[in-house]
């Protein structure tokens, strides 16, 4: 059979299934359409056309789901608009106004988030938390008022950091709906976040003998390794729980994270107290996670807020979060002397905002800096 006949039922049944890849085969009767078939034999409906200088595909369907009689009324109607001057690939793009939030939202996943954020499962969480009670409600009906009323609700129920994220993301959404052909006004315009004081906590030095001291008590093992290592590497919480053996380097005494939040390998120093920490849990490794669950989705520990909850509780600690050990560890180091561009280097800061440019430093400055801190801490403690 030619590249070229007349589509029918029949006929299309007959097509040769490609060892792979596709074939492409053009209509006779109806001028434009065309049809491909892959190597897994399905078959698929497609008008090709020139539109501003530009070739454009518009997929249909796929067949037997879409007939021959009716993708030719399909092509029809596409080239009568091409004809007009439209773009049919733009209309079948531009968001409606009854669209409903949720269908929105479906679509800055897509086509958006998952294609050009590491962080996109924060999207989807905080969106499903938050925002579910707006899914089905038509995007043009959502008011400037009721946005209002939801910030200062999250704020005083969650607190202003958490509300200001969600104003962040209701914002990013409707403006992705713009870009995309809507016709709306944004309804976060003139909504201002809430006015963040940056936080200082870390633990204090009369708290770390208690600290530690319920922390040795606690019976999940799991947790209460994750917390000492975080506390003794200062990486964030997400990076320590996703830790892998083939990362660990035994003869240097690193860690090398693959991927931070700042998009960049790091290289952090493990101080001897960590390197106890991951001999004992190695010898009872049963896969490739230092911290293993058998529960979680992702394979590694995922929630110590049960655990972080018994610690502090059982110390007398108030108003201390697991982000907390992060600054714990930096905060030492300064205690200890050290300047502000070697504690950036054992943080993994980027930036000169986080502490200051680091670069060139090597690891034996910082791993000292790390152990100073370390000895300060257990100074009213015996291990």
């Amino acid at each position: 059979m030619t590249n070229e006949f007349n589509f029918t039922a029949t006929e299309i049944k007959k097509l040769n299934v490609p060892d792979k890849g596709r074939e492409y085969y053009k209509d006779t009767k109806e001028k434009g359409l065309s049809l491909y078939i892959t190597s897994t034999g399905v078959v698929t409906f497609f008008v090709r056309k020139r539109v501003h200088g530009k070739d454009e595909r518009l997929i249909l369907g796929n067949f037997p789901e879409i007939s021959v009689e009716n993708a030719r009324k399909i092509a029809l109607q596409i080239k009568a608009k091409v004809s007009e001057g439209s773009n049919p690939n733009e209309e079948k793009h531009r968001l409606r106004d009854d669209l409903t939030f949720k269908e929105l939202f479906d679509q800055f996943m897509e086509r958006y988030s998952k294609k050009q954020k590491k962080s996109w499962q924060y999207d989807e969480r905080e969106v499903n938390k938050f925002l579910s009670h707006w899914f089905g409600k038509k995007i043009s009906r959502i008011t400037k008022q009721e946005i209002q009323q939801l910030h200062e609700r999250i704020a005083e129920n969650n607190g202003i950091y958490q509300a200001n994220r969600i104003l962040e993301r209701i914002r990013a959404i409707y403006n992705k709906a713009i870009e995309w052909g809507w016709n709306g006004v944004n309804p976060t315009s003139g909504i201002k976040k809430y006015r963040e004081k940056k936080r200082e906590r870390f633990l204090m030095p009369e708290e770390l003998p208690k600290f530690f001291e319920a922390l040795s008590e606690e019976h999940n093992e799991t947790a209460r390794d994750f917390i000492l290592i975080s506390l003794f590497t200062g990486a964030r919480k997400s990076n320590v729980l996703a830790m892998q053996w083939k990362d660990v380097d035994w003869h240097h005494k690193t860690w090398r994270i693959p991927e931070t939040k700042n998009g960049d390998a790091v290289i952090i120093p493990l101080i001897d107290d960590a390197i106890e920490v991951l001999q004992r849990r190695k010898a009872l490794a049963i896969n490739g996670w230092v911290f293993p669950s058998e529960t979680s989705s992702s394979g590694h520990f995922a929630d110590p807020k049960k655990a972080w909850k018994r610690v502090l509780t059982k110390a007398g600690i108030e108003d201390l979060r697991i982000h907390d050990i992060r600054r714990t560890l930096g905060s030492y180091q300064a205690i200890a002397g050290s300047s502000l561009s070697i504690i950036g280097k054992s943080l993994g800061h980027k930036s000169q905002q986080a502490t200051q440019i680091y670069a060139r430093l090597h690891n034996d400055p910082v791993k000292e800096s790390m152990e100073k801190a370390a000895a300060l801490m257990f100074k009213d403690w015996e291990k």
